[in-house]
This record gives C-alpha cells, structure tokens and sequence, in this order.
C-alpha cells in the first residue's frame, strides 16, 4: 500500500505522521518556529526520509496554507474526527486541547462528523493558560501530574490568563502551597472543558486528544465533572496528523 504523510501545523507544535495502510511507520514533532513554513519543511523532508515514492501529502492546522509542495489541505475538524478514529474505532467524541485552542467533534456510529465546537479566541483552558501558570510557579507542564498527585484542589476564581496569573501569585503570596494551587488550576480547566463539551449532544467512547491529553491530573479530573469514562492514546497528539495522511490514502484511491 502507498505511503502517505499528514502534517498538523498546530500554533505550538508541528506534529507529522507517516503512514502505510492503518499502521504508523515513523512519528514527527517539533516545537513550531516563528516562521510556521519551516517547521513543516522539516516535518516533510524528516518523514519522507529513505522513501522512494513521493508520498502523497495532505496538510492540516493552522499553518496549512504557508507552503505550496502538499498535495491537499484540509480543516483540522475532519482530520481530528478520523484520527480519533483509528486511535479507538468506537470514539463517539473527540476532546481535542492543544497549545493555543481547544475543540469538541461529535461523531456518528460511523464516525461521520455530525457537530462541532471551536475555541480558538481565548487561550484560557489551553495548553498555553497550563504552561504559563506553570512557569509562574516554577515549574513545568511535564512535572504536573508528579506535583498534584494526591494533591487537594485550591480554587481559583479567575480563568482570564492575565487575572489568572495574578490570582496565582497572590496565592503564593499568602502562603498557599504551589501543588494545591496548580492542582486547582487543572480543576478549573477540567471544569471549563466539561461544560465546554455539554454545549453539544455528545455520547461516549470519549477520546482525548492534543497536547494536554498527556496529564494525567487532567484527565482525572475531566472525567469527574463529565461523569462519564474519558479515553486517550499515546499517539493522540497526532491525531490531526494521523487523520490528515488517512485523508491522503483516501485521495490516492480515486
């Protein structure tokens, strides 16, 4: 079967996938540079490496349109609904948190797109709100799940990233311990995802996808205010990625 590439130029990361049949044969992911255009130059040239064949290439994200060698480009939506789709065949629901936005995509039985939510005008809830609080108290994303483990909950009043930050410190000013304050950060975030999610007719399987859906804190709490089972994968950020070269294979059988 042919190989194809799907490429997601994400605002923080570039994530790209190459592909044969339903099967990952190489993995990329890169910090996106100032210039987006380059980030993809070096997602396609790392992932067609040793590939005699040009693979067909399908783009996604929002850096989709910066370069002219892709073959295809295609909105972010579809891509995220098939790759949560391969990721878990019965995924009914894709939560999707990356850097900068965050997206709800409901899917049919079949996996068809039937109705979707976008945030991509504030970054409170995001990948971006988790890591500029984190730097604030110190610390970083990746340590999190260590840190809040166990850990109750402060709450926090403000989700604004600049009144958030400010609360965060007046809270370490009066003694509060940085754990209990982050762990309350993640609550929060979880409960603005939850309600987030309720906008639409949702059902379950639950996927979780993005960046965030590494933290393992978040999760947690995300599925206590769904109350409902909420599901990742170790490739679901890649998910853009991974529906974007599908949507390759799919252009290559015509």
């Amino acid at each position: 079967m042919a190989l194809t590439i799907g490429i997601d130029s994400g605002s923080t990361t570039t994530k790209g996938i190459l592909l044969e049949g339903d099967s990952i044969v190489r993995r990329f992911l890169c910090p996106t540079s100032f210039r987006p255009a380059d980030s993809i130059s070096e997602a396609w040239e790392t992932l067609r490496a040793g590939v005699a064949e040009k693979p067909f290439l399908t783009l996604t994200g929002y850096g989709r349109q910066l370069v002219d060698f892709a073959d295809k480009q295609v909105t972010e939506i579809s891509c995220h609904g098939l790759g949560a789709r391969l990721l878990r065949s019965d995924t009914r629901t894709v939560i999707d948190i990356g850097g900068q936005d965050s997206k709800v995509i409901a899917l049919d039985e079949n996996g068809n797109l039937t109705d979707f939510l976008m945030n991509d005008k504030c970054a409170a809830g995001t990948g971006r709100f988790l890591d500029v609080i984190s730097r604030t108290l110190g610390t970083q994303v990746e340590q999190l799940d260590a840190i809040t483990d166990g850990v109750e909950p402060h709450p926090l009043t403000s989700m604004c990233t600049v009144f958030a930050e400010s609360e965060v410190i007046s809270l370490r000013s009066a003694g509060i311990a940085p754990e209990a304050i982050l762990a309350g950060v993640i609550n929060a975030m979880a409960r603005r995802s939850a309600h987030f999610v309720a906008r639409l007719s949702t059902q379950g399987p639950l996927l979780f996808t993005g960046g965030v859906s590494h933290c393992a804190s978040f999760r947690r709490m995300l599925a206590g205010h769904l109350n409902s089972a909420v599901f990742t994968h170790d490739d679901a950020q890649y998910a853009g990625a991974l529906g974007a070269a599908l949507i390759g294979q799919r252009q290559g059988k015509r």
